[in-house]
């Protein structure tokens, strides 16, 4: 499991003063409202800067860290991932699970067979759907629904489907 997990991108500098805007990879953007810390990947390393400020602007966040006072400080940061550690990470609720955790799992079908590797996760406005490339190297979308995902098991490194009939045509 990853130790850290993305929250959002930094997007560019926001006025003179050291803040910036900060476009969100959360479900929630209200929840940057109690972070206190974040790491920045800059490729290559992590910087942890101390949250001074929080406030929204759009469907942006606009962040002030502690320390950096001026554009010339932020700039550097244009399109700099913005992290969190897991134990500073939102608490998930049953049978949710952080897409960074989800993605490279083994696809097992309802026998058990593994089948495909779980590659990404796609946001739609009513649930999400799993791009899993199969085995001979086709790919299927699922939607994320109680029909289609019988089980989830993230430590044992598999999730368990059922494919409706249609989703996996045979051409």
């Amino acid at each position: 499991m990853e130790k850290f997990l993305q929250v959002g991108i930094i997007t560019a500098p926001h006025g003179l003063q050291g803040e910036v805007k900060v476009f969100p990879t959360t479900d929630d953007p209200k929840r940057f409202r109690q972070l206190r810390k974040v790491f920045l990947d800059t490729g290559k390393g992590r910087v942890e800067l101390e949250v001074a400020g929080v406030r929204f602007f759009k469907q942006f966040v606009i962040l002030k860290f502690r320390g950096l006072d001026s554009i010339d400080q932020v700039e550097r940061y244009r399109q700099t991932p913005l992290l969190v550690d897991r134990e500073n990470a939102v608490k998930l609720d049953r049978d949710e699970y952080f897409v960074a955790d989800l993605e490279g799992l083994s696809v097992r079908d309802e026998d058990g067979n593994h089948i495909g590797v779980l590659k990404s996760v796609m946001e739609t406005g009513a649930n999400d759907v799993y791009v899993i490339e199969l085995n001979d190297k086709r790919e299927l979308l699922l939607p994320a629904i109680r029909q289609c995902v019988l089980e989830v098991d993230v430590e044992a490194g598999f999730i368990r489907i059922h494919i409706m009939e249609g989703l996996l045509d045979e051409t």
